[in-house]
């Protein structure tokens, strides 16, 4: 891998983890003074498009149209996209933010299973194997000291494990499309995604009668109103969630769809850090520690390779027999991605 390619793949994680870890912040602040998630996430999926809409008017970006042959693969995502992003949000509402991570955390886990069964990668080493399993440990270590599991018991888990097996999907499925489906321009996929999500949010508010809550606790009487603070923080949630919309796909086509995951992990560490300054709803210390366990298996997972990769060495090991040692060694350059040559990883 080159230097070029190196500092991409660096600046695209560190844009994706301060976006992902503001946004949590940022909407769980939101919904403290505007309780409607699906018109929350609307509005967001809406300022994004109206970004796209004016920066493509005046010449500053490229997207790509809408073509059919591109809507249909997003179709899918888009839904398993909005029922993430819904179940995120209520999640949000009833939950502390470490009980989301935490069932993030869990995430890594199963995406692993998804990238080697359907997106050609190894299934992970040993080492990975452990730091999965550290992960799965802190989570459940975490909903042992939780005191909204204790009193409520599984209810106050069922938006968040929801949100795990909707969010494991959406991660190995938008892999599949950054690889099958030829989008030209880096908002394409941002505006195929925002577009295509946006009547979902509407109709999960609507089926959560949010338009009505939200006239009864606003616009019902004379004395209340639209919160200044809840609006100002609305709209630095529309720049963050434009800003998340292009720094994930973009992180996400550097990377494999398991690390993609466990990025979306580990930055959270920052989050639980703030959040314990902002909240009253933080865990007990003990989760802490066991969220820290789980952030200690992020810390020791390593990216499994391809497995074309192995499977072409095998063919090298196999044909060397009646081959001479340089063509051996021309040949192993050529099949080995992290192999240094001339003071560069190729």
């Amino acid at each position: 891998m080159s230097s070029t390619k190196k500092s991409e793949v660096i600046l695209a994680v560190l844009a994706y983890s301060f976006c992902s870890g503001s946004l949590v912040l940022v909407n769980k602040l939101i919904l403290h003074y505007l309780p409607y998630p699906s018109l929350v996430i609307a509005v967001q999926l809406l300022a994004t498009l109206a970004f796209i809409l004016g920066a493509t008017t005046f010449g500053i970006i490229d997207v790509d149209p809408l073509m059919w042959d591109c809507v249909v693969p997003y179709l899918a995502y888009t839904v398993a996209f909005s029922l993430g992003v819904f179940c995120n949000m209520k999640s949000l509402t009833l939950s502390n933010v470490e009980t989301i991570i935490v069932f993030r955390a869990l995430a890594p886990f199963l995406v692993s299973i998804l990238d080697a069964l359907f997106l050609g990668r190894q299934w992970p080493s040993a080492r990975s194997w452990g730091g999965l399993s550290l992960i799965v440990l802190g989570a459940l270590g975490y909903a042992l000291t939780d005191e909204q599991f204790q009193s409520q018991g599984m209810n106050a888990y069922f938006w968040p494990t929801l949100y795990l097996f909707v969010i494991s999907f959406e991660m190995a499925y938008g892999k599949n499309i950054i690889k099958s489906v030829p989008l030209k321009t880096r908002t394409g996929p941002v505006f195929y995604t925002n577009l295509l999500g946006f009547p979902p949010m509407i109709m999960f508010a609507a089926m959560g009668k949010e338009f009505q809550h939200s006239y009864e606790d606003m616009w019902a009487h004379d004395e209340y109103r639209f919160p200044p603070m809840g609006l100002a923080l609305l709209g630095l949630g529309c720049v963050v969630g434009t800003a998340i919309g292009y720094s994930s796909w973009w992180c996400r086509g550097q990377v494999s769809a398991a690390s993609f995951t466990l990025i979306g992990v580990m930055n959270k560490c920052v989050t639980v850090l703030v959040n314990l300054c902002i909240w009253d709803q933080h865990a007990a210390p003990a989760g802490i520690a066991s969220l820290s366990l789980c952030l200690l298996g992020g810390v020791i997972y390593q990216q499994a390779p391809m497995q074309d990769f192995v499977k072409q060495s095998d063919i090298v090991v196999a044909d060397s027999k009646d081959d001479d040692f340089q063509d051996n060694t021309a040949a192993s350059e050529e099949l080995t991605p992290l192999k240094k040559r001339n003071g560069d990883f190729v």
